[in-house]
């Protein structure tokens, strides 16, 4: 029987790939899995108790209705970040504003966390995969001073690592440090997550496009375009592409990474800039899409590029299989060319 690779034993493995971090990291990728496994927990227990399952009567910065599931898992990540030492602020779609850690051992942290704790929770009341996003920057501040807002509006460039927990029918841990793609189940039965993928690359190209099409006459015309063609017989299947859409962007992206194709947020006539949240969202899993070999854009530039200018910044987003990412990014870029 194959030896089993726990994340503690796989991240311990990796620190020598980071010797200016001392541990701190591996610190922090350990607390995300403390956190998440509690999160798990109380997703698979929600529809039996009723204080965690529903709508929690107010709405976040977004303007989205919270679930009650979405601010356990928010103070559950605040928590382990506050009480590790080695953040010193974080910055999360449920919260108004960036938290800086005011307890001195904090204050010494190197590094900023922000994180979606609950992505897709509008799902949980019927059963449908969620998810956690998160994305590591390395402090601009001087440390023993409070977390600035400039911590937190680092590019994606700037990122040290970034990842996902899917709660489905498995609970997976799917992250990067630069360095590759790797996947972790969590095992119930030791409470462990275990190593069961590793060195995830995405297929260069698919078959599968997410995207919510109820939304097309909201378009631009180079979007409708993809989608057409998207809907067209291709002559090495002899079938037009299939539509896959959750409505759980950890869930749509987790498929299209293993199985090859795309996701697509675009801007629409309502929401012109885009309704994913660039720092929570995208950045994150545009460095795991790199790294495992796919695209991440706006449809014409790279998401990673991107100066971030607002906490809650939104922007349009194409993800997936590289073929597939430039080919909709081309029918964008023809549409614009016809006059």
């Amino acid at each position: 029987m194959s030896k089993v690779t726990t994340l503690n034993e796989f991240i311990m493995a990796r620190q020598a790939d980071f010797p200016g971090a001392s541990g701190e990291l591996s610190r922090i990728l350990n607390d995300i899995a403390v956190a998440s496994k509690i999160v798990s927990r109380d997703v698979r227990r929600a529809g039996l108790v009723d204080h965690i399952l529903g709508a929690q009567g107010e709405t976040n910065i977004q303007g989205e209705e919270q679930q009650k599931l979405d601010v356990v898992a928010d103070q559950q990540f605040i928590r382990v970040f506050e009480s590790g030492g080695e953040v010193c602020g974080i910055a999360s779609e449920e919260n108004d504003d960036f938290v800086a850690f005011t307890d001195e051992h904090a204050k010494q942290g190197k590094y900023v966390v922000l994180f979606d704790p609950l992505d897709g929770s509008s799902n949980i009341d019927v059963n449908v995969s969620i998810g956690t996003i998160f994305s590591i920057y390395k402090r601009k501040s001087t440390r023993g001073s409070l977390a600035t807002l400039e911590d937190m509006l680092q590019p994606g460039t700037e990122q040290i690592a970034a990842g996902y927990v899917l709660y489905g029918s498995s609970t997976m841990l799917v992250y990067t440090t630069g360095k590759g793609v790797n996947g972790f189940t969590l095992d119930p039965s030791i409470g462990e997550f275990c190593l069961s993928h590793p060195n995830m690359r995405t297929p260069e190209t698919g078959r599968l496009y997410a995207m919510n099409e109820g939304n097309i006459d909201e378009c631009d015309q180079g979007v409708k375009d993809y989608i057409r063609f998207c809907q067209q017989v291709h002559p090495d299947t002899n079938k037009p592409y299939s539509g896959r859409y959750i409505g759980s962007l950890v869930a749509d992206f987790h498929r299209n990474l293993i199985k090859g194709g795309i996701y697509i947020y675009p801007a629409t006539n309502q929401s012109p800039e885009g309704k994913l949240r660039l720092l929570y969202e995208c950045n994150p899993l545009a460095m795991i899409a790199e790294q495992a070999g796919g695209l991440a854009t706006t449809g014409a530039n790279r998401i990673l590029d991107i100066q971030p200018e607002r906490l809650h910044q939104r922007v349009p987003f194409f993800v997936g299989s590289k073929q597939m990412v430039e080919k909709a990014m081309a029918c964008v870029e023809a549409a614009k060319s016809v006059v």
